[in-house]
């Protein structure tokens, strides 16, 4: 049934795409984050339905849309330098097989980040992609808000649709992405143009950020509780009255703290003694062996680089005996092939000094553009007034992203890269309308004659 189901969407989109190419963007947006490939028994699992989309994409855009003005920025170069600095690395990668693979989806992630700003002239046309890309997400938090209300779910417990626990279906990044779109949906319960933001609108809105809020929760991942403590740190910029807010914030939190599960509760106390956790241990083992690798590799060792790291960390438990003392037990754990948990130190082994400096140019030049708008428009001319409360949000779910990465090997994870994609595409749209306003003609024009 689910195969017939995107069979049907797939043969509709067909039918109206080549008069809206716009719509394949949006479909390989759908397919990209959601994997519904993955959903699917049988039909869809072989076929390379995310390649078809992007050359639907590219080829509608190429035939049928207007390409009048259109603008590429300097991040766009950075991404094609990038691409092509992990196609050199994939070729001499140290497993060249292994590199291959992730290879496959990671050129795809990066064209489709280049490609994708050159699509976005419109103000519907950026708003549209973002709700496909919150809708999308969507699809996947829902399900974990409610199961999380229903079991409470638990670290490694929660099932999202899939067992596969990889993508946006992993714990760690499903509760990044659900707390970074939060300042997005706002900004739709204040501006969105698509569907007016009427009560109907508003009352999804703030259940879904309810249902992202409880992700972190289901999955137990102290990733999420940290996003949650930066968007709330963020989110006082754009407060008027910020004593109210932090009032609040703070006895929404003393209220909630009763009700969250054991299980969760007990996960996010190991932050403070994360020598006595082994997936803890085991990240700075692993990002300490990766600094000694690239001091003899400093071009990286290309893609699943760390499958060659053999680590040794000490596990250090303490037990309470009583009241007044406490055991301290010490042990020495060895390990190998030990993913990176870090987009840094992934970009680090994989890329090399050359990778990572390029990938933290285009995440730090998203930032600074995007600050550059929020401050160019905060005295919006009428008609504007939505530009710098989503130049805003986007950068907050930027930084928030920033943050998970820390803890969580996402440098490529394409949902990102949309959101950069959508970066782009707000900065140009902006700089073409500045430029269309400040277009005057060098004569002025003849008097009309009798």
């Amino acid at each position: 049934m689910r195969d017939l189901a995107f069979i049907a969407f797939l043969a509709a989109l067909l039918g109206t795409g080549f008069r809206r190419p716009f719509l394949f963007v949006l479909a390989y947006a759908y397919i990209d984050i959601v994997s519904p490939q993955r959903l699917t028994y049988l039909l869809l699992n072989s076929v390379p339905i995310s390649m078809m989309a992007v050359a639907l994409a590219v080829l509608g855009w190429l035939a049928f849309d207007d390409k009048k003005d259109v603008r590429v920025a300097p991040r766009q170069f950075l991404i094609l330098l990038l691409l092509g600095y992990c196609f050199y690395t994939t070729l001499h990668a140290d497993f060249p097989l292994e590199a291959k693979d992730k290879w496959e989806w990671v050129w795809k992630a990066l064209v489709f980040a280049a490609f994708l700003p050159l699509t976005l002239r419109t103000r519907l046309r950026i708003e549209s992609l973002l709700l496909f890309m919150i809708l999308s997400a969507a699809s996947i938090i829902i399900v974990g808000g409610i199961k999380t209300v229903g079991s409470g779910g638990g670290y490694g417990e929660l099932n999202l649709m899939v067992t596969n626990n990889s993508g946006l279906y992993e714990g760690s990044t499903i509760s990044t992405v659900a707390i970074a779109i939060i300042p997005l949906i706002v900004w739709f319960t204040r501006h969105g143009t698509i569907f007016a933001p009427d009560w109907k609108v508003k009352t999804f809105s703030y259940a879904l950020i309810f249902a992202c809020l409880l992700i972190p929760v289901g999955t137990s991942t102290r990733t999420g509780l940290l996003c949650i403590g930066l968007l709330a740190l963020l989110m006082i910029r754009d407060t008027r009255r910020k004593f109210v807010y932090l009032g609040a914030l703070g006895a929404l939190g003393l209220a909630v703290v009763p009700f969250l599960p054991s299980a969760f509760t007990e996960r996010m106390e190991t932050i403070k003694s994360y020598q006595a956790d082994a997936s803890a241990s085991t990240r700075i083992a692993v990002w300490q062996w990766t600094m000694d690798y690239v001091k003899t590799h400093p071009m990286g060792g290309g893609f699943e680089a760390y499958r060659q790291n053999q680590i040794r960390y000490e596990k250090v438990a303490i037990q309470k005996e009583d009241g007044s003392t406490a055991k301290v037990d010490r042990s020495l754990e060895v390990d190998k092939a030990r993913a990176y948990h870090s987009a840094y130190f992934e970009m680090l082994g994989e890329q090399g000094w050359p990778g990572l400096s390029i990938w933290l140019m285009i995440n730090l030049a998203g930032l600074f553009r995007m600050e550059l708008l929020r401050r160019r428009y905060r005295k919006p001319e009428p008609g504007q007034e939505w530009i710098a409360p989503l130049a805003s949000a986007l950068q907050s779910a930027h930084f928030i992203y920033l943050l998970g990465a820390v803890f969580i090997a996402i440098a490529f994870q394409p949902f990102v890269y949309m959101l950069i994609g959508a970066q782009i595409g707000l900065d140009t749209y902006c700089a073409r309308k500045r430029a269309e306003s400040a277009w005057r003609p060098l004569l002025p024009p003849r008097a009309a004659t009798a």
